[in-house]
């Protein structure tokens, strides 16, 4: 094959590498990307969006359920629900592939070069990838390297069988009648749930002594009290051994030594993710790590002139809107922008039952940094909106400077609470204080109310509660 040179080379088309190849086009920087599988990697394909669908999909499940019990407050009947879950799988499917086209598409737009194959460093300008038809070698000014991560497996409980990864989950054509989910996080939080919600007997085991150990208790409580309703099991403090010999049960052991059976059908193993450092030629490479991720400056270049990374591959937190705005950032430095970046107003949204979101310091990481604050908090019990939606579970928290009312971190809890992310992080990125955020006229009835409620609440006067 003809040799290619390009002012820019992305490796990896997940939402970093794509946002990254699509800016840099616009900006007529000449761009190839190179990804193997299909444009927008994990999140959109394995990851985020399709567990959002099938998180839906249960919750509009679950409601039905519950009106058919006669528990609906509403006065809403409906009789022998069912789901099929092959025909919500195929649904999903067809989500995830509109939006894989659409990638593709906005990426010709932007007159981006797309190489499907699998890229390998020779040095560092130069790629090879190998390709359905051959080797392609490509030469490249800049590079940047979007990886991705992949799941953690346990040598204890390889992936294969009745033991599966998110994606694994993410593909299932029937409810597994019982299912036991390996790790407290994020992950197998919000897919133990979904499938608690779609009839299956979901027990979690986690090695910690809490439930989503990146946010704090007051933010997590909520979600404990809805796995027990749910009836989900919750074994805390407890390792994980293995499958027993016959393969029926996980077995397991808690702090005391006690030893735990598990009789499950399905076992999903959710204990984090590791980047992708592996595979595309690092060893040709002279870069510098931090741990196991890819050290990175504040303008995401690594310890090679010319060599980006983005995403997963350089760190926490593991989140694609981190990707993108890195992405965006590095296309703008190659067309020779000047711009950084600064991670403070990336939000984590959690999207249990219900929803948690973190932006900025918690109450604990602002006093950690020697200072005296202020904390508001109000509930979405006295939130109008919040009654008229069944979702009175939860509330908005702010914490800010004492002194100069600086918002430093806003926190959340409850139903839906995903869609106010973008008022948390705007407020922390903007650097509004607590009279910003109680002066600006919030629409009624919303719950949206509740975070100009907290920063009164924090300013000594709140008005509804």
């Amino acid at each position: 094959m003809k040799e290619i040179t390009c002012k820019l080379l992305v490796i990896g088309a997940g939402p970093g590498g794509y946002v990254c190849a699509i800016r840099a086009g616009q900006l007529g920087v000449d761009t190839v990307i190179v990804e193997m599988a299909k444009p927008g990697g994990t999140c959109l394909n394995i990851g985020c969006i399709p567990s959002k669908a099938i998180i839906h999909a249960a919750d509009d499940f679950a409601k039905t359920v519950a009106m058919a019990a006669g528990k609906n407050a509403m006065g809403i009947k409906a009789d022998n629900p069912a789901i099929d879950l092959a025909k919500t799988m195929a649904w999903k499917d067809g989500i995830t592939g509109r939006l894989t086209l659409g990638v593709a598409g906005l990426l010709k737009k932007a007159g981006v070069k797309i190489v499907v194959g699998r890229a390998k460093f020779r040095d560092g300008k130069t790629v090879a990838v190998e390709t359905e038809t051959g080797e392609q070698v490509i030469r490249a000014e800049n590079i940047v390297i979007a990886t991705g991560s992949a799941p953690v497996e346990l040598p204890i409980l390889p992936f294969g069988g009745k033991v599966v990864s998110s994606t694994g989950a993410l593909s299932l054509t029937e409810v597994p009648e019982r299912l036991a989910v390996v790790g407290a996080g994020y992950v197998g939080l919000e897919l133990g749930l979904a499938f608690a919600k779609l009839g299956a007997k979901v027990t979690i085991v986690e090695a910690l002594d809490r439930i989503l150990p990146l946010y704090d208790t007051q933010l997590t409580q909520p979600v404990a009290r809805r796995l027990v309703a749910l009836g989900v099991d919750v074994l805390l403090g407890t390792k994980v051994k293995g499958l027993s010999s016959n393969g029926e049960a996980l077995l397991a052991e808690t702090g005391s030594r006690d030893e735990r059976r598990i009789v499950a059908d399905k076992v999903l193993v959710t204990v984090g993710r590791k980047p992708v450092t592996e595979g595309w030629g690092r060893e040709e490479l002279e870069l510098d790590m931090d741990g196991r991720f890819l050290r990175i400056d504040e303008q995401c270049r690594t310890s090679m002139r010319g060599i980006y990374a983005i995403g997963d591959v350089t760190g926490e937190p593991m989140l694609a809107h981190r990707a993108m705005a890195q992405g965006e950032m590095v296309a703008e430095i190659v067309s020779g922008k000047r711009r950084s970046w600064d991670k403070r107003a990336i939000p984590a949204v959690c999207f249990t039952d219900p929803e948690i979101v973190s932006v900025g310091m918690s109450p604990d990481e602002a006093k950690a940094g020697g200072r005296e604050i202020k904390i508001g908090q109000f509930p979405f019990s006295a939130n109008g909106r919040a009654m008229t939606l069944s979702a009175e579970e939860g509330f908005v928290r702010v914490v800010a400077r004492a002194d100069n009312h600086l918002v430093l971190g806003i926190q959340g809890v409850g139903a839906g609470i995903s869609e106010l992310s973008a008022a948390f992080s705007l407020a922390i990125e903007m650097g509004a204080r607590l009279e910003d955020v109680a002066g600006t006229i919030h629409a009624h009835p919303t719950q949206s109310e509740g975070f100009a409620e907290a920063a009164l609440k924090a300013l000594g006067h709140a008005l509804h509660v």
